[in-house]
């Protein structure tokens, strides 16, 4: 599936710029963040990478080979979900891992911030850059939408798993910290589209 980011349009006419195509999908079948306040941590244990995923306005499930569904623990169905209505689907990109582990280390590889749609890109993708509407393009031609994006705000936990520190980072470090992975390099949220109610997508 190839993955196209829509600008405004105006009348008939809409602008497509192409970001790349999929890399990778996966859910959270739990929680990534594990403890208690305030020692709380992140635990990229419950991510399942799978072959396909469903999409649907409540969030996604992953198809398994042997058929079986998994739902994401962001889907508005999910029995201790967390969903807040704006993050039922995740998406995060290639280029925005070979800054992080530029700057953190090789153990931060594609896909550990958990995002659902990994998108193999070169170059960094910024809110703006996303414009008014994701386009995945699946291989017969079908068209998805994903509307209402926005940053994935970086937390706490995740911030000090990258810094790979055993002791918790002081303030002044940890703000430079969320700092560094907020404007999307953490990620982006994004709600599927009524018209796309239980899209397949997949790498490739």
């Amino acid at each position: 599936s190839s993955v196209r980011a829509r600008a405004s349009s105006e009348g008939s006419s809409m602008a497509y710029r192409a970001l790349g195509s999929i890399a990778q999908v996966q859910i959270q079948r739990s929680s990534l963040k594990a403890g208690e306040r305030p020692n709380r941590y992140y635990d990229p244990a419950p991510l399942l990478v799978v072959p396909r995923l469903r999409l649907t306005v409540g969030g996604v499930f992953g198809l398994t080979d042997d058929g079986n569904e998994q739902i994401d623990v962001h889907h508005a169905d999910h029995s201790q979900s967390k969903n807040r209505s704006c993050n039922g689907i995740s998406i995060g990109f290639t280029s925005h891992y070979q800054a992080m582990r530029e700057r953190f280390g090789p153990y931060l590889t594609d896909g550990i911030a958990g995002e659902n749609i990994l998108v193999a890109c070169d170059t960094p993708v910024t809110l703006d850059d996303l414009g008014e509407y994701l386009i995945i393009e699946t291989a017969d031609g079908t068209r998805i939408a994903l509307g209402q994006l926005m940053v994935a705000a970086p937390c706490v936990e995740f911030s000090h798993f990258a810094a790979a520190q055993e002791e918790r980072l002081p303030a002044e470090a940890l703000k430079a910290m969320l700092q560094f992975l907020n404007d999307g390099i953490r990620g982006f949220y994004a709600t599927l589209d009524d018209a796309s109610e239980g899209a397949i997508v997949q790498p490739g």
